[in-house]
């Protein structure tokens, strides 16, 4: 099979509601351009996650540095009823903030930002209460230790999606601590994403936020 031979799953917005996500590392520049193309044929929107500006020079669309994100949009999406509280510890978690953010913009969905929330100044989080009341999901990022998932959880009644990230010194092992301690959570029903998946969480609150309307979608079994 030549490395241009790509399958690409164009049933997918059918058949759950979201469309293919490109994950562009390790994928050739020449992969990509025939993946855009492919996109272009058809008229759809196009997001690569974990590309480098590189892998899609001369594509005609949107690169972000932060996010390593790479956007081709022809049409907007639907948009998803209700809100998203992206809440963070600090800027260093910052590029798996935009990548979930981008993420959700991609699939429709309204984002409210709130930074620099890390437990070590309790008080920055609290000051955020009225708009995180107003959102529907919050999905939280930290590293180090990852408290704040738990603290979130603890405070608001809303989905809280838990990304760990890898940042953090020594013993955070690239973000291994902070996993294993949003698994251990002691707040009830807080969800985690693997270490770094700002994408995955957006897509995981997309699908919440299409039950506000009654628009999910049945998996069709093949």
């Amino acid at each position: 099979m030549s490395h241009l031979d790509i399958d690409l799953d164009f049933q997918r917005q059918e058949r759950i509601g979201l469309p293919e996500i490109i994950y562009g590392a390790g994928k050739l520049p020449e992969q990509l351009v025939e993946i855009a193309r492919l996109h272009e044929e058809r008229g759809l929107n196009l997001l690569v996650t974990r590309c480098l500006p590189e892998q899609v020079a001369g594509l005609d669309g949107i690169y972000e540095p932060v996010s390593r994100t790479f956007r081709m949009i022809r049409t907007l999406p639907d948009p998803l009823p209700g809100r998203v509280a992206f809440v963070y510890g600090g800027s260093s978690d910052l590029p798996v903030v935009r990548e979930s953010l981008i993420t959700l913009e991609f699939l429709g969905g309204t984002a409210t930002e709130c930074g620099d929330c890390g437990v070590a100044g309790l008080h920055r989080l609290l000051a955020h209460r009225k708009t995180l009341d107003g959102c529907q999901v919050v999905i939280c990022f930290a590293g180090f230790e990852c408290a704040l998932p738990s603290v979130v959880g603890g405070l608001f009644p809303q989905p809280v999606i838990a990304v760990p990230t890898s940042v953090g010194y020594g013993v955070s092992e690239g973000g291994r601590a902070a996993l294993h301690a949003a698994l251990s959570s002691c707040a009830s029903g807080v969800t985690v994403m693997n270490i770094d998946n700002g994408c995955g969480a957006a897509a995981a609150a997309a699908r919440i936020l299409r039950q506000l309307n009654g628009t999910s979608h049945a998996v069709v079994a093949g």
